[in-house]
């Protein structure tokens, strides 16, 4: 029996949770039903708008759903808590996506059935529908990762990835529990390690309600500061 757990980060997704939940909730119940066990777990990042609330609401209805309520952390440091807590419960595999509605739950199958094959099935976003700023930072991003780790990632921050834990936790070891660029980390540092990736084409939809929280002002600082800390995280792996 595979142990999978599906993680969202959810910040002011009041917009968004419910079909959220509605859309990913049928993918854990297909994969208990096949035997093995799956819950779909959502950290509410101190939310300002009432997610903590529907998400209590939403768990009456959808037995695989497990809510979290948490202090406001930001968006990477969210994700390594779910990932830490997913090790915790003895996960054997993690799926990241977003709380958005950005990403399609039946693009997530491609990766579950060749599971075995690969440590890091990692989505690439192609065309992506949010924006050319959005297409900017990825590009930058790329850039910067392949300055300060010495490796080509085709998208680091995608936040649709399915991961074996043991891989993933080693990688964990060497990222600070605070990072912001999470997955950007994660990648570089499983491209770095030579680590066993395949990389699947995804459809990236526009934002499917509220608003973004982060600004391009917001981005460029986040990134400088990335700088200082993916050269600490580069020495120590």
């Amino acid at each position: 029996m595979d142990k999978l757990y599906i993680v969202l980060p959810a910040y002011n997704e009041a917009e968004n949770i419910g079909e959220v939940v509605t859309q990913w909730h049928p993918v854990a119940e297909k994969i208990n039903a096949e035997g093995n066990f799956c819950r779909v777990v959502i950290a509410n990042d101190g939310s300002k708008d009432n997610t903590w609330e529907m998400l209590q609401e939403l768990q009456k209805d959808y037995p695989f759903l497990i809510p979290l309520d948490k202090a406001n952390s930001g968006h990477g440091a969210t994700v390594l808590y779910l990932y830490r807590y997913a090790i915790d419960e003895g996960a054997d595999y993690i799926f990241q996506t977003d709380s958005d509605g950005q990403t399609l739950p039946s693009e997530f199958w491609q990766m579950w059935e060749s599971r075995t094959e690969n440590d890091f099935h990692i989505g690439t976003r192609g065309g992506r529908q949010d924006g050319a700023s959005r297409v900017f930072v990825t590009k930058t991003l790329r850039l910067v990762v392949w300055l300060m780790f010495g490796v080509w990632v085709k998208d680091a921050n995608t936040p649709f990835r399915l991961m074996k834990v043991e891989p993933l936790k080693a990688i964990l070891k060497v990222i600070p529990e605070d990072f912001f660029l999470a997955n950007v980390a994660v990648s570089a540092i499983a491209v770095k390690w030579k680590e066993r990736i395949a990389w699947y084409p995804i459809t990236f939809r526009p934002r499917q309600g509220g608003v973004n929280s982060i600004n391009m002002k917001r981005i460029f600082k986040i990134g400088w500061k990335a700088l200082g800390d993916f050269r600490a995280i580069n020495k120590s792996c």
